[in-house]
């Protein structure tokens, strides 16, 4: 027997059979002991048997753990990485609406200023328009007096002058300012 690979079935102890010798071991003893060893040898393989069933699984268990392990990892980092995006995303479509509300806050503003700035020519088309208007308004107003004052200083009409129950009109042959009432 070689110690190098020396596998020992409990068969191969039960089939073991020594030779008889004189002065030898009592037989019984020594097939009671063979017994024994091959029950303690079943066991033991027995046992090893499960115990190396249980080592696979538990290899195979920690392989899983391991791949379950790498999954999360890996889920980790692309959460990481998508939060990331997202995030950058986020700030970029902020900076996007926050430009696109300066734009058109910068719009309105522009826009109320030409507003403001045509309402002010307005203004000050409408401030000229009634000087001229007050004006004209006053020249007319002046002349208006200025005919009234001459008709004031102007004799009494002629009762003869009345047709019909109503006053004639002076003849303008006789009197060449009194038309200029009517005039526009």
């Amino acid at each position: 027997m070689k110690d190098e690979m020396f596998r020992l079935t409990p068969l191969d102890v039960r089939r073991m059979e020594f030779p008889k010798a004189m002065r030898g071991y009592d037989a019984a003893r020594v097939d009671d002991f063979r017994e024994q060893v091959a029950d303690e040898l079943e066991r033991l393989t027995r046992l090893n048997q499960d115990l190396e069933a249980n080592v696979r699984s538990l290899t195979e268990q920690l392989r899983g753990f391991r791949d379950r392990d790498k999954a999360l990892n890996d889920a980790l980092v692309s959460a990481q990485q998508l939060r990331t995006e997202v995030r950058d995303q986020s700030e970029r479509e902020a900076q996007l609406v926050l430009r696109e509300a300066q734009a058109e806050a910068d719009r309105i503003v522009q826009s109320a200023q030409m507003d403001a700035m045509r309402f002010a020519d307005q203004i000050t088309l409408l401030a000229r328009m009634r000087r001229g208007y007050l004006k004209q308004f006053r020249v007319m107003l002046e002349r208006q007096l200025a005919e009234i004052a001459v008709e004031e200083d102007a004799p009494d009409p002629d009762p003869s002058a009345v047709v019909g129950g109503e006053p004639q009109p002076p003849d303008s042959s006789q009197n060449p300012r009194s038309g200029a009432l009517f005039r526009g």
